[in-house]
Order: structure tokens, then C-alpha cells, then sequence
């Protein structure tokens, strides 16, 4: 490409107390494979929660698209998953919610298997994930891959999701273990990440589960007590951003330009093109 690609997709919305902002665009990137989702009040009885998600594609942009449009289904769907039951501590043994958010990767990924130009070998993608459930006294963060969520309170950066990198000592340890390697930081020296959802080629090894494969499905849940007295933002980013701004770099940025302003696209505008600029 003799320049990259600048158009931008934004979106916004409010509700439940919450405002949201997104912008994406493809950059320097031959294809566009990045995927989203925002909705806020969600079904059944859970219409004061709130799902967010940003979904980055490699190999093609199949997987991402159907995670996109499944994700929240998969999760709120399954037998495990307890919503609306918001009473519970966050170090509740029996919350059923980080254990639903769980079994609803996995039966999505299930569900990517079966897709005909999966299942035939045609499309190889596969994609990241990274989500954000806001019910009303908890967020639920889950992360299966290299994009990245950090939660901004007080001017500092409370939490942030941990990347899986095949060169982590636990995820290095379970690549071995089934039979792989990890060489110039990438799964049998070819994929970037250990953990996604699809790459079903680095999901074959008889006798393993499918967290136990040379690439997991499976993410990992963090979970923080709001506090609306101090809580400032959030942000969802996949690894475009997260590689040429730490955690309080970019925190730092959106928290400066709320200030000037009350755009949320647009402040992500200046994300995305201030991180294109760093390239």
C-alpha cells in the first residue's frame, strides 16, 4: 500500500448510566479484519447490563465477523451463565457469571468449528477477543488473545487484561505440552498469539481438550466493583494500540481529551490516528 487506508467507522450510544464512543479504521493493513460489538441493555433480564467487545481478525476476517454478531449469545445463552443475579461478592465461589462467560467461548469456538468453510479447511482465520460486561455494581472482563481492556479510576489505571503471548512462561509451557514449540515468539514460529478463538489448524492434538491445544480458546476473567464516585472509563483495543501505547500512556490521552471534550468518537478518532502516526 502507497498510504494507508484513513476512512473511519464510528459509532455511539448511551444508556444505563453510560456512554460509549468506537471508531475503527485499517490503517496500513491489506485487508480490514477487525470486528466489534457495543450494546447496551441487554436481553431477557438483563437490560441493565451492557456488553462491549473488539475483536481482531488474523488470516482473514470470517471469524471475527461471526464473533461480532455471537459472542453475547453464546455467553448469555448457556446453562452456566447466571445474569441478573447481581448481588453476589466478586469473590463469590458459586458466581456463575465468570464461569458463563467461560463456557460461552468455548461453545463458540465449537460453533466456528462447524461453520462449512471452516469445517472444510477454506478458511483458516482466526481472532482475538476482548470484552467488557458492565452490570450494575460489577464489570466482567474477559480476554483470549493480545487485545487488550484497561479500566481508568482516579487518574490512575485500576486494571488491565494480561496479553497471551506464546513466549509467557504458562502458555509456552502448555504449547510443549502438546506437542509444539514456540520459536521468534510465535506458535510453531507462525502465529502471534496463543490463544484465540478459530486457528482451528493449531487445534487438532488427539487426547487434548480445548484449552489444552497448542492455541486456547479459553479466557481469561477479571472482575472489578464499580465505584461511580471514581470510575473515569474504560478502553478496548486490540494490539494496534496496545503496541505503541502502554496501559497509562493511553489512559493518560483519553483522560486529556475528555477534558477538551465530550466526543467519545472522536476522541477515539485521535487514538487511532495519533497510534497510526507512532507506526
Amino acid at each position: 500500500m502507497d498510504k494507508p487506508k484513513t476512512d473511519k467507522h464510528t459509532e455511539t450510544g448511551c444508556g444505563n448510566g453510560l456512554r460509549f464512543g468506537l471508531s475503527s479504521m485499517q490503517g496500513w493493513r491489506v485487508e480490514m479484519e477487525d470486528a466489534h460489538c457495543a450494546m447496551i441493555g441487554l436481553p431477557g433480564q438483563l437490560k441493565d447490563w451492557s456488553f462491549f467487545a473488539v475483536f481482531d481478525g488474523h488470516a482473514g476476517a470470517r471469524v471475527s465477523a461471526y464473533c461480532a454478531e455471537k459472542l453475547l449469545e453464546a455467553i448469555i445463552g448457556n446453562d452456566a451463565f447466571c445474569g441478573g443475579d447481581d448481588d453476589k461478592t466478586v469473590d463469590d465461589p458459586h458466581d456463575g457469571i465468570e464461569t458463563g462467560i467461560k463456557a460461552g467461548f468455548l461453545r463458540l469456538d465449537e460453533q466456528l468449528r462447524d461453520l462449512p468453510e471452516v469445517a472444510t479447511g477454506e478458511d483458516k482465520s482466526g481472532s482475538t477477543a476482548v470484552c467488557a460486561m458492565v452490570s450494575p455494581s460489577r464489570v466482567f472482563f474477559a480476554n483470549c488473545g493480545d487485545s487488550r481492556a484497561a479500566f481508568s479510576r482516579g487518574g490512575e489505571v485500576l486494571l488491565s487484561t494480561l496479553d497471551h503471548k506464546p513466549g509467557n512462561p504458562e502458555e509456552k509451557k502448555r504449547i510443549q505440552d502438546a506437542g509444539g514449540s514456540v520459536m521468534i515468539q510465535r506458535v510453531n514460529g507462525s502465529l502471534a498469539v496463543s490463544r484465540a478463538l478459530g486457528d482451528f489448524e493449531y487445534k487438532n492434538v488427539p487426547g487434548r481438550g480445548p484449552c489444552e491445544q497448542l492455541v486456547s480458546p479459553e479466557p481469561e476473567v477479571f472482575v472489578q466493583q464499580r465505584d461511580p464516585a471514581c470510575d473515569e472509563f474504560l478502553v478496548l483495543a486490540c494490539d494496534g494500540i496496545w503496541d505503541v501505547m502502554t496501559n497509562e500512556e493511553l489512559c493518560d490521552f483519553v483522560r486529556d481529551r475528555m477534558r477538551l471534550t465530550d466526543d467519545l468518537t472522536e476522541i477515539c478518532n485521535y487514538v487511532i490516528d495519533t497510534c497510526l502516526s507512532k507506526v
